[in-house]
């Protein structure tokens, strides 16, 4: 009542001088990210601003959390006790990233369930590269190689992210996605190199159905990159896509020779001018038709991660109990002191 009495403005004007204000604080804000400045958590930041980070953060730890999921499909399978070993503690880690990322984007104001509950309703997206299926044990070498190596091309340049949460997340988990990308390409390499001949049908059979969707995982082309530009601005995306793929490409070349592989483009071959491999065309209608929810395992994945929601639902309801209850003797031993 006392603040109302104060406030003797009209609402016009108040609403004005609110704008005014915040014109002022976003030019500031837009200054200091283009100086190369961070941005903390308690700083003010425009509102379009948090929305793209909480978008695009937490679109990255669906990614590492429903991406277990292919890898999970042969933990059972894996030909050794030390090739299960590796692979169950590679799908640790990428659990944990996605608790990284969950926290990072929690400091922005939202919660952990109304981000999952966007990624369980299908209103929030994760890579569509994890809407395809690992048919042979080849798959999983041919993911730690090319699908880690393009999440690294993807996520080194974030650890310069104008968001300082998100960049000193992304420190760790590259450092663990490069040895993730090391440990396919050995165990890839050791098929090609030691296994049978049909090992080494089966490797490249891998490649062959994994090289086009990892090109699609740096998005669309930049020209048709909705928020591309505006993240560029903002120091959120330091390199555009297409930037991205070309080096990925670049990379993958090389190591595919020491493999013995064959990458499946016909037009792949290396341009004198651009100093870069030029590469063929690709089918962004099968990109585009995965992200909008029909590729081969959309259905699958998502029902996956709300099958393990709701059947940790007990567990949580534990935790929270425990909780209380430790808050509680908290409490009564603080009123008898």
């Amino acid at each position: 009542m006392y603040t109302q009495a104060m406030d003797l403005a009209p609402q016009d004007e108040r609403l004005a001088l609110q704008a005014t204000g915040d014109a002022e604080r976003e030019a500031r804000f837009e200054a200091h990210v283009a100086a190369g400045g961070w941005v903390e958590p308690k700083d003010w930041m425009p509102d379009h601003y948090r929305r793209t980070l909480v978008r695009q953060i937490s679109q990255h730890a669906h990614s590492e959390i429903v991406g277990m999921l292919p890898e999970g499909n042969w933990v059972t399978r894996a030909p050794t006790l030390e090739r299960k070993t590796i692979l169950l503690a590679k799908i640790q880690d990428e659990a944990g990233h996605g608790l990284y990322l969950y926290a990072a984007a929690e400091t922005l104001g939202t919660s952990r369930d109304e981000m999952l509950a966007a990624l369980h309703s299908g209103q929030a997206k994760y890579s569509s590269i994890f809407n395809y299926p690992t048919l042979t044990w080849a798959d999983i070498g041919t993911i730690g190689w090319l699908v880690d190596g393009a999440a690294i091309m993807n996520q080194v340049p974030l650890t310069r992210c104008s968001y300082a949460p998100y960049a000193r997340a992304m420190v760790r988990v590259c450092r663990e996605e490069s040895f993730h990308q090391r440990q396919g390409f050995s165990s890839l390499l050791t098929m090609m190199k030691d296994g049978t001949g049909e090992q080494r049908a089966m490797v490249q059979d891998a490649v062959d159905r994994w090289w086009w969707p990892c090109l699609m995982m740096f998005g669309p082309p930049d020209g048709q990159s909705v928020h591309g530009a505006q993240s560029a601005r903002w120091g959120i995306k330091r390199v555009s896509n297409d930037e991205l793929r070309q080096k990925f490409v670049d990379a993958c070349v090389q190591q595919a020779e020491v493999l013995g592989v064959t990458l499946p483009d016909p037009d792949l071959k290396w341009n004198d001018a651009r100093g870069h491999w030029d590469f063929g065309a690709i089918d962004w209608s099968e990109f585009w038709r995965v992200v909008g929810g029909h590729g081969p395992c959309n259905r699958e994945r998502l029902a996956a991660r709300v099958k393990a929601w709701d059947d940790g639902a007990w567990v949580r309801e534990a935790a929270l109990a425990h909780a209380q209850k430790q808050a509680a003797r908290a409490a009564k031993t603080l009123e008898a002191a």
